[in-house]
């Protein structure tokens, strides 16, 4: 790789004195760029047997030398060409089996700065370093794929007959409900409420999510279970029937002289019968088919942590052992087959409830991997299994995945495990996990690809365009509209992610989890047992709604509508962000803008793959760009009530004077348009009238 040379370590501030008093040109640190994208390493995802090309961009005859520090060895870059305002500097590393990090130090008048992925710096944690992750690719469908989340319950009912029926079984010691009137808002207790939503009623709508530009749908679970969320799964061999197709009904609801589990025999025979297990699982599996053939992937979840107290191997309820076709459970005897499957505080046998549970809920039975090869084994083939014909699901989404051991040393095993039972029967499945705070250990190329990605896109985008925390229960007029703030959680964020996770980032506005983006732009604090659901329609703001997705939709990451978030929905945090979509009642304008700002990204790499940077920014305004190769897209967001004349300086996202763009999309508080506008860049700059509450797309002319 050449001699290597010893890294100048004079301090930072050190050296902004010596340019402060030099009498030669100042180093022109905002044109310095580099990234992981394909402009500045090639290949992005490299194989131990690739050479792997380096690049970094400073302004045109501005540095003297650029270095490259990799591993701890600092490498002279060769000058490669000039473009426009910029030089750029390569430099090859061979193939190794390795993966390592890199930054750079830029040298003139024999001064250094250095460069990592928080920019120019003084900081060089090796937390902030590029990395150059060998053997580690995610799927290039998933990169920048708009997805769609479907709580099944809650979307559509395409099929009555597998309706739950009111008081069909006990769930947390009430009876299950089903609600008739499809537009009912959910109650503060609904977790056993039903809507009869299910995946007949999702493949009845598949031509609507083609049509809205659907490329992938993530499915909350819909494996067997008692709960509408399905968070507490039952058995993972198998489709909810209540979800898929009840072929052999029977038995009764429970009545009042004998209301309780023991005697819930339609309960037992829709979800433990074979014939109604096997026939969900065959029309999941026709559904998948006729998903890819509209063009649209499908992921499921994977509630891995913990199960359900209804659960087959725990069988609390009595459920399977009344049937005679199942094993014993072990909440019913210590001989059980799965009693090592969870953890036991005493022997309490028969009927033992002192078993370990996720945070203390005694229906989410924690699973304890460590004590059960046959558990830690099967897992791995349901893994497998629902990737694999005849389901040939798209890939995972995992619940609660940094949870799921009892030691982190542990959870990294069983992750690694995972990965290669998926990939080896599925190489083109993605895994996503859920994830909050610092996620850089376990996207490494070795287990998750990917996250649910809060820290670097959701909680900064809600802070900035409402000052809200995502469940809707903190209010910051500090955050609102700070773009520094912003931008530096942005910057952070995403620093501790490599290339091939930020690009398949699920990148989500509102979820099962949080409040609707929709209400947090109200601005209020609150939740449906203290403020109710009608509150949390008033005040909303549908310009700063569309600038959020504005930003979703040009962000790097996949994009994921929450379902119903596009027509218009609202709600506080769980359970009130769970409403039925509003057929029939839809905001068509609103739907409409999904519909036009998605045909926007069509087929854009440039938004999918290329690089961002922020170029202008102000109290309540941001504007960043995304480039590729010759393709450049310009965003700009106002998240004020006043109108705004900007100079956005574009230079840096590789525009120079005399290029032209075109306006996409622009949108607005009550309205939007497609219609297009012709932008000159004069003075390396481009001027743009933003409307209050409104953001708006610029396209490079070719």
């Amino acid at each position: 790789m050449g001699a290597s040379i010893s890294v100048n370590t004079l301090g930072f501030t050190e050296k902004l004195m010596i340019y402060a008093k030099t009498l030669n040109e100042k180093l022109d640190t905002n044109s310095i760029f580099s990234d992981e994208t394909e402009n500045f390493r090639i290949p992005t995802e490299p194989l131990t047997t690739d050479s792997v090309t380096i690049r970094i961009r400073t302004a045109k005859n501005n540095v003297d030398n650029v270095y490259l520090i990799y591993d701890g060895m600092k490498f002279e870059m060769e000058f490669e060409s000039s473009k426009n305002s910029f030089d750029y500097f390569k430099y090859v590393i061979p193939p190794e089996e390795e993966s390592k990090s890199y930054h750079f130090e830029i040298e003139k008048n024999g001064v250094s700065v250095y460069y990592t992925k928080l920019g120019v710096t003084d900081d060089l944690n090796p937390a902030w370093h590029f990395n150059l992750i060998r053997n580690f690719k995610t799927p290039d469908w998933a990169k920048g794929a708009v997805m769609y989340q479907i709580y099944v319950d809650r979307f559509y009912n395409g099929d009555k007959s597998n309706d739950v029926k009111t008081n069909e079984y006990i769930y947390l010691g009430k009876p299950a409900t089903f609600v008739s009137d499809w537009n009912e808002r959910p109650k503060t207790e609904d977790i056993r409420n039903f809507y009869g939503g299910d995946l007949q009623g999702v493949l009845d709508k598949l031509p609507y999510l083609k049509d809205l530009g659907v490329e992938v749908i993530y499915f909350n679970p819909i494996f067997v279970s008692p709960s509408n969320h399905k968070y507490d799964i039952q058995d993972y061999d198998y489709i909810d029937p209540h979800y898929g197709k009840i072929v052999k009904d029977g038995g009764s609801e429970l009545v009042f002289e004998k209301f309780n589990n023991r005697h819930a025999s339609m309960y037992v025979q829709r979800t433990t019968d074979k014939e109604n297990l096997e026939a969900s699982n065959e029309f999941f599996a026709k559904f998948v088919d006729e998903a890819h053939k509209n063009g649209i992937r499908v992921i499921i979840d994977g509630v891995f942590n913990h199960c359900g107290a209804f659960n087959k191997w725990l069988d609390r309820e009595d459920f399977y052992g009344s049937t005679g076709n199942y094993p014993v459970g072990a909440y019913k005897s210590k001989d059980s087959v799965y009693h090592d499957y969870f953890k036991w505080y005493d022997n309490n046998w028969p009927n033992n409830d002192c078993y370990d549970s996720w945070w203390g809920f005694d229906n989410h039975p924690k699973l304890n991997y460590e004590a059960s090869k046959d558990l830690y084994d099967y897992i791995m083939e349901i893994g497998k299994k629902w990737v694999s014909p005849p389901y040939n699901v798209d890939g995972w989404r995992l619940d609660v995945a940094a949870d799921l051991g009892y030691s982190e040393e542990f959870n990294h095993k069983f992750w690694k495990d995972f990965r290669k039972a998926v990939k080896s029967a599925n190489p083109e499945a993605i895994i996503l996990a859920e994830h909050y705070g610092e996620a850089s250990s376990w996207v490494r190329g070795g287990e998750w690809d990917t996250i649910m990605n809060y820290d670097a896109f959701m909680e900064p985008v809600s802070w900035f365009l409402t000052g809200m925390e995502k469940h809707s229960e903190d209010f910051k007029r500090e955050l609102l509209g700070n773009a520094d703030v912003f931008q530096d959680a942005m910057k952070y964020n995403m620093a501790k992610l490599s290339y091939q996770s930020i690009y398949t980032a699920m990148n989500e506005l509102s979820n099962h989890d949080h409040s609707r983006f929709l209400t947090r732009t109200n601005m209020n604090v609150g939740r449906l047992h203290t403020k109710g659901s009608e509150s949390a329609d008033i005040g909303i703001n549908f310009g700063i709604m569309k600038e959020a997705v504005t930003m979703q939709m040009t962000w790097p990451g996949s994009p994921t509508i929450y379902y119903g978030d596009e027509a218009g929905v609202t709600g506080w945090t769980d359970p009130d962000n769970r409403r039925t979509y509003p057929w029939g009642n839809e905001n068509k304008e609103l739907i409409d803008y999904h519909k036009a700002i998605i045909n926007v990204r069509k087929d854009k790499e440039v938004l999918k793959k290329g690089s961002v940077k922020i170029v202008y920014k102000d109290y309540g305004i941001i504007s960043y760009g995304r480039f590729y190769k010759d393709d450049v897209m310009l965003v700009a967001v106002n998240n004020t009530g006043e109108e705004k004349e900007l100079n956005i300086p574009v230079k840096n996202i590789e525009l120079r004077s005399g290029d032209t763009l075109t306006r996409r999309i622009i949108s607005t508080e009550n309205d939007f348009s497609t219609e297009n506008v012709r932008y000159e860049v004069i003075l390396d700059s481009v001027k743009v009238t933003m409307p209050p509450f409104s953001s708006i797309i610029l396209e490079k002319d070719k």
